[in-house]
């Protein structure tokens, strides 16, 4: 926001585009701060402070601050909206597909290679609701055929089993592990790629062994998916996304 009093600079980036930043001085502050938020870029300085000390303060930061701009303006646009009848992008199991439409006398999926064909009768608007849920009910037979496979070789290994396993879409979590032993994973996880989706499950089957997060539990999970760090921090930096990606595409809303 800006007040009255606030300056406007304009900073050149190394890509050649042009942000606009507001230069405003602050009584308490004792150095200069640069914050970036859905409305813009601010810089702020301490009284006394000269317009060329500020403007080469900005010129170390506009790799910095073009990069944080853009992904902000990229969480608050989300992927484009699920449009029936207009082909689009998507991820299937970490690779990108495209996802086209059809006519059909009833709703199908047929999976080529690099791309999903959704086929559905006419018109497609009114097919929506119907090509949410394949798409749902087709990623849940994706991951059920990964899962299957790696229970069988960790369920041995573990000494133990999960009672039940859910697969559907989950507001902030990968996965969790009920009182009863039932095990949840969030139905995001068909559009990782399958290492990622094999570290939530083996998080969630070593705490048939531990409960907590203590050392020992993570110790499980290294004896049974060795080097498993580099998908947990995966997950953290697209997870996301991936949420946002699945909430387009299926029946919207989310479980916690």
């Amino acid at each position: 926001m800006v007040r009255a009093g606030d300056e406007i600079l304009e900073l050149s980036t190394p890509t050649g585009s042009t942000i606009k930043v507001v230069k405003a001085p602050h009584p308490r502050s004792r150095r200069l701060r640069l914050t970036v938020t859905p409305g813009g870029a601010r810089v702020t300085y301490p009284h006394g402070t000269h317009p060329a000390e500020v403007f080469a303060f900005l010129r170390r930061h506009a790799d910095w601050l073009e990069r944080k701009l853009d992904e902000l303006h990229l969480k608050h646009r989300g992927p484009p909206p699920l449009k029936p009848g207009v082909t689009t992008l998507m991820p299937l199991r970490g690779e990108s597909v495209q996802l086209s439409w059809h006519d059909g006398p009833y709703p199908r999926i047929e999976h080529r290679e690099d791309e999903l064909r959704l086929i559905v009768p006419r018109p497609h608007s009114r097919a929506l609701p119907a090509a949410r849920n394949l798409l749902a009910a087709f990623l849940e037979t994706q991951m059920r055929r990964d899962l299957s496979r790696w229970l069988a070789a960790y369920v041995p290994e573990l000494d133990a089993a999960p009672t039940g396993l859910r697969i559907k879409p989950l507001k902030s979590l990968w996965g969790s592990l009920d009182a009863r032993d039932r095990v949840t994973l969030d139905l995001a996880l068909a559009l990782a790629p399958p290492p990622a989706l094999r570290y939530v499950l083996v998080h969630e089957l070593c705490h048939l062994k531990v409960r907590s997060h203590s050392v020992r539990f993570w110790g499980w999970v290294e004896r049974l998916y060795p080097g498993y760090q580099a998908q947990r921090d995966w997950l953290r930096e697209h997870g996301a996304a991936l949420k946002a990606e699945l909430q387009r595409l299926t029946v919207d809303g989310a479980e916690a």
